[in-house]
């Protein structure tokens, strides 16, 4: 239990204190990271803070109201913490970080002075600086329902409620051939018609790529075999061998909800919003003229 209200405040008053700082990054794909700039491992909450990563921080800049609390943290790249080819791939992208005074002689006394999430991450010379941003950026996104004929659900998520793992809508396979971690091809992929997973997903269950994903922009056959291309590559090698899941895409029109995935009644789109040459209707003498829907 953190104390810090009398003992904590106590110990910062007396004039002689024995406090560092930890942090915490909780990476998406499950690792957690423990930094201190203390010199012995500390640990608390199921986690352990080493030292000799390098990794400081900046004074956190807060404020009243709505206003985005931020601050930087500066660390070594190494094997041993944050390693550069994890920055590259995207592992730390949106990690959340948590960020605590301790007294080091007693880490039940602390006070968690900032948590929020990694937002960019710059790096040179063995070294990288991440920019840290409060728990209020994400006040500064958009909300709310937008009008439009397709849909607006992500295809499997809480909205749309399809179940991802219905057969015939996915499929676990070894990679055979890859271009650039960007292009993938088979032989066959037996059950699957061409097309079937143009702007799905590709993710990497193995490898050293194991975890990352890309969306996948065409689905076609040719004389070669069955190729998969992305809108951009992996963010890490995929080799021959290593274990893929390629999951069905959605192009968000009301006749593949209901045709390819009979999920019309979570459809998220207006269909029978008139177009933009609505605007420009002017009165006829016969037919029909009243704006509804094209199709």
């Amino acid at each position: 239990m953190t104390r810090f209200s009398n003992e904590l405040q106590a110990h910062l008053q007396s004039g002689i204190t024995t406090v560092c700082r930890c942090w915490a990054v909780d990476r998406r794909d499950g690792a957690v990271l423990g930094f201190t700039d203390h010199d012995c491992v500390l640990s608390f909450e199921g986690v352990d803070f080493r030292p000799g990563s390098g990794l400081t921080a900046r004074a956190v800049q807060q404020a009243t109201g709505l206003s985005v609390d931020n601050t930087e943290a500066l660390g070594v790249l190494s094997d041993a913490a944050v390693r550069e080819e994890d920055i590259e791939a995207g592992r730390f992208d949106g990690a959340g970080v948590r960020c605590w005074l301790v007294n080091w002689q007693d880490v039940s006394m602390r006070w968690l002075q900032f948590r929020g999430s990694i937002g960019e991450i710059r790096r040179a010379g063995g070294a990288f600086e991440a920019e840290l941003r409060g728990l209020t950026e994400a006040l500064n996104q958009p909300l709310g329902r937008i009008y439009q004929s397709p849909c607006t659900a992500v295809l499997g998520d809480g909205v749309c409620g399809f179940e991802m793992n219905t057969p015939g809508y996915a499929s676990e396979t070894v990679v055979e051939k890859s271009n650039r971690s960007e292009e993938f091809l088979w032989g066959a992929l037996p059950g699957f018609e061409p097309g079937w997973f143009t702007g799905g997903r590709l993710t990497v269950l193995s490898g050293g790529a194991e975890g990352l994903w890309a969306a996948i922009k065409a689905d076609q056959s040719d004389a070669a075999g069955r190729r998969i291309t992305l809108w951009e590559p992996v963010r890490a090698d995929v080799q021959p061998g290593d274990l893929v899941l390629l999951q069905a895409g959605c192009d968000k029109r009301m006749e593949t909800c209901r045709l390819k995935f009979n999920n019309l009644v979570n459809y998220q789109g207006f269909p029978d919003i008139p177009g933009e040459d609505w605007i420009m209707a002017v009165p006829r003498q016969s037919g029909m003229n009243t704006g509804g829907s094209r199709r």
